[in-house]
């Protein structure tokens, strides 16, 4: 394993979530006082891992068939419209 590579997709990845609505709902969910914290622990973490997963199946689907250099263009593309669009409509 390329341990350079791991940290930086881990930071990446961290900064990323932190203060999201991920984050947000799992803080709800742990709030409730009938709900067990490892059960939100364990179910949030789950849900993270299966989401990764269908984002590394689908990069690397979209590899086969998409240069690296354009879809690295597409998704800047992409947010560049996202962030519009959340100006926008606030």
């Amino acid at each position: 394993m390329d341990w350079k590579i791991f940290l930086t997709i881990f930071v990446s990845v961290f900064v990323a979530e932190l203060g999201d609505k991920t984050q947000l709902a799992t803080m709800l969910f742990a709030a409730d006082k009938d709900v067990s914290k490892y059960t939100v622990f364990f179910a949030a973490s789950a849900a993270l891992i299966v989401a990764s997963a269908l984002g590394v199946l689908a990069g690397s689907f979209l590899a086969e068939y998409i240069n690296e250099k354009y879809l690295h263009y597409i998704a800047g593309i992409g947010f560049i419209g996202i962030g519009i669009f959340t100006l926008y409509n606030a």
